[in-house]
């Protein structure tokens, strides 16, 4: 009678044979030896210790001192100075804090973090002084806008949805996002309607979503939707803890100078009231706490942004400035543009003027500037690059008429 061939035992990971007295792990469809087990094993404890250490190592941040952050933004933000002062101190406050260490006797006292709000009206820089601090420290920043969020369970989005932005801003390393920066603008758009009582109603994007955003800004470990949103139900969370996520609120809180002025004149019986003197065209400048609450922010998230400055009408010379001082200027920017084609331009100084004056008159601020000076030079743009001049002067007539359907104005050639 024949006898049974013998199954050969090879290894289907190395196809070296397995000798009969040495272990292996047999499949449905293959068998592994002890060697490849042991290899195999390895490998995925030193993934393991990557991932942990990437996970546990402290993220780089370029740390500049209080006076040194406020002199880049003296490059990009004009006037503003104690606006820029405060957010310098703040910043570095902040990130000062992620470097502390961990263990030792300095690590008994736990320093807590100070968002900031920044109070304005349009176009006095509040989105430019934070969008280059987070430049200047290389940390990943993103903006909200808090007019889109409303209670879980509404048309809208949720308050985790703000993390989704900063960690697509981060690449999604999670490490580097949980030092970034959030940017919340209108944030005064979810004010309490009405007064100082709590609402009757359902308010869904007032109060409601004010006691979302405490756990963000406090510091709290918040399960994010990579996707963001709603409409990805199934998909899997991610964990960041928002303890080291520095925030900047925004918002132009309109008629919130008459609630200062409200309780800067109240008199006090027995008192003396006379030596006080306030400055009634920049009322913001006295802002505190109590006036954020009496606005409409429930006292639990004023509570959360300790630091809160504010920013000052801009008046003709500082848009004048805007218009030709800082690094990114509009004229710097038109001119590169119109270089580019082999064009000379030129500003009058009366031009300017021109351009600064319907920004005051149209109350546009200095975002205002580009729209005007866009509407401008417009045609410019069209028609130069194709009828081959080398030069060009930008008048105060030809901005004023331009501004109603205009003429060109060229230096000589």
């Amino acid at each position: 009678m024949a006898k049974a061939k013998k199954t050969e035992r090879i290894c289907s990971f190395c196809g070296l044979p397995i000798p009969e007295d040495e272990f292996l792990i047999a499949g449905l469809n293959g068998m592994i030896c002890g060697d490849c087990v042991r290899a195999v094993t390895k490998i995925m404890h030193d993934v393991e210790l990557e991932k942990d250490s990437r996970k546990n190592s402290p993220v780089k941040i370029k740390l500049m001192k209080p006076h040194e952050i406020k002199e880049r933004l003296d490059d990009y933000v004009i006037g503003q100075e104690e606006a820029k002062k405060v957010l310098s101190v703040a910043v570095y406050n902040h990130y000062k804090r992620l470097m502390q260490p961990s263990t030792g006797e300095d690590a008994e006292v736990e320093i807590e973090k100070s968002n900031i709000l920044l109070i304005g009206d349009t176009g006095t820089g509040k989105t430019l002084l934070a969008r280059t601090i987070a430049r200047m420290l290389e940390v990943p920043f993103c903006i909200a806008d808090a007019t889109v969020f409303t209670q879980a369970g509404y048309v809208g989005e949720d308050v985790e949805s703000i993390l989704s932005r900063l960690l697509q801003a981060a690449d999604y390393d999670v490490a580097k996002a949980e030092r970034g920066i959030v940017f919340i603008d209108e944030i005064d758009k979810i004010a309490r309607k009405g007064s100082e009582n709590p609402s009757i109603t359902r308010d869904v994007s007032g109060e409601g979503v004010q006691q979302s955003l405490l756990k963000l800004l406090e510091g709290s470990i918040v399960n994010v939707p990579p996707q963001g949103g709603r409409k990805h139900p199934e998909q899997q969370f991610i964990q960041v803890n928002t303890q080291n996520i520095l925030f900047v609120g925004s918002g132009a809180f309109n008629n919130l100078e008459q609630i200062i002025g409200e309780r800067l004149n109240t008199k006090v019986i027995g008192y003396n009231t006379q030596s006080r003197r306030f400055d009634s065209s920049d009322m913001l400048q006295y802002v505190s706490a109590q006036d954020i609450r009496q606005f409409g922010l429930i006292p639990e998230l004023c509570g959360r942004f300790p630091v809160i400055t504010s920013l000052h009408p801009l008046d003709s010379k500082a848009l004048k400035q805007i218009l030709t001082q800082p690094k990114n200027a509009l004229v710097k920017q038109y001119v590169k543009l119109f270089k580019m084609d082999g064009i000379e331009l030129h500003f009058e100084d009366e031009a300017l003027d021109y351009i600064v004056e319907k920004a005051v008159e149209l109350k546009l601020g200095a975002r205002g500037l580009r729209a005007i000076v866009e509407k401008i030079m417009t045609d410019a743009m069209y028609d130069f690059p194709s009828i081959h001049k080398t030069k060009m002067l930008l008048t105060r007539d030809y901005a004023q008429q331009q501004f109603e359907n205009s003429i060109f104005a060229t230096l000589p050639e």
